[in-house]
């Protein structure tokens, strides 16, 4: 199984408990394989080094390095159109549609509301753990 997660989703799972922690910890696991672009890199960077100086301790560095290279890596390239609201949020169903990934994990109300586009399900941490992980 692939998977896509968005921004917040990834860096509340390196900084936090909850859902979010309990979907890294899966992949780490080799649970899924984790799909990202350049685009979703480039947020995730940004924001984890945000949050880095409040967690000292992190070392956000290595676990973005970690993330690259278990990860598989497209370049959707240009999306043509706008799905979501919120257009910075179109790249994440661009790499899921580039790589046949069938499940963006996001609490993104935009996100959310157009789950279902092109065969691609979004759902929250807490779905994708209730039908994914607690099996396990």
């Amino acid at each position: 199984m692939k998977v896509v997660l968005d921004t917040n989703v990834l860096v509340s799972g390196i900084f936090f408990s909850g859902p979010p922690a309990e979907i890294l910890r899966a992949w780490s696991h080799g649970k899924f394989r984790l799909v990202l672009s350049p685009g979703i890199l480039d947020g995730y960077t940004r924001v984890a080094a945000e949050l880095a100086d409040k967690f000292p301790d992190i070392d956000i560095r290595r676990i973005l390095d970690l993330v690259v290279v278990r990860s598989e890596v497209c370049s959707p390239g240009t999306w043509p159109q706008r799905v979501c609201e919120d257009p910075h949020d179109d790249k994440f169903f661009a790499a899921a549609i580039g790589t046949r990934t069938k499940t963006i994990i996001s609490g993104d109300k935009h996100l959310l509301k157009v789950s279902g586009y092109q065969g691609v399900s979004v759902l929250t941490p807490r779905q994708f753990v209730v039908q994914y992980l607690l099996d396990d």
